[in-house]
Parts: C-alpha cells; sequence; structure tokens
C-alpha cells in the first residue's frame, strides 16, 4: 500500500485560506468515502469533512459553510478548500478513507493559523 501524500498547508492570519491536496493511490481513493482528519497534539484525531464518491458531502459543525470538499478521480486527488481560517483550525491535516484504514495514515500536512 502507498499511503496518501498531504499537502498546501501552512501558516496564515486570521481569516486567510489554504486549499489542501491529499493525493491517494487508486486503491484507496476509489473507496466510496474520502474524508479529511486533522489532529491536535494531546487530542483526539477527528473527522473534518467526508465526501462520497457520488459528490455528498459532510462536515463537522465548526467548519461548515468554511470549508469544502471535493475530489478529481482523473488524479486520485481530494482537496479542503478552507476559508475564514480561525486560530482553533491550527492542525495537522489528513486524508483517508473513511472509517479510516490504519496503514493509510500519511505524514499529513500542518496548517497553523495565527498573526
Amino acid at each position: 500500500q502507498v499511503q496518501p501524500v498531504e499537502s498546501g498547508g501552512g501558516l496564515v492570519p486570521p481569516g486567510g485560506s489554504l486549499r489542501l491536496s491529499c493525493k491517494a493511490s487508486g486503491s484507496v481513493f476509489s473507496s466510496n468515502l474520502m474524508s479529511w482528519y486533522r489532529k491536535v497534539p494531546g487530542k483526539q484525531r477527528e473527522v473534518v469533512a467526508t465526501l462520497s464518491e457520488g459528490g455528498t458531502a459532510g462536515y463537522r459543525d465548526s467548519v461548515k459553510g468554511r470549508f469544502t470538499i471535493f475530489r478529481d478521480n482523473a488524479i486520485n486527488t481530494l482537496f479542503l478548500q478552507m476559508d475564514s481560517l480561525k486560530p482553533e483550525d491550527t492542525a495537522a491535516y489528513y486524508c483517508n478513507s473513511f472509517p479510516p484504514l490504519a496503514d493509510m495514515w500519511g505524514q499529513g500536512t500542518q496548517v497553523t493559523v495565527s498573526s
């Protein structure tokens, strides 16, 4: 198995935007549900957004209206557009199927929202 490769993180001020990308192998990407997760040290990893192969999306309440999950099946890539970022969005972000596959966690990409 090849782990997904996440990218696009960085340091942004509150109110800023970032677009995360996740390049996954075909076997993972073919899962019906793909999700973005985030992890803060000392806390449980949490689901941020989930997208079905058919295009149905779901979001945790704290990011609704600010984040958009979408995918490009032709290039096996999952995206997360993050707007109106808040300091509480600071975390390492990962993609995986939903539910997650234990051996398919990538390195993640760090998002830091700070002035």
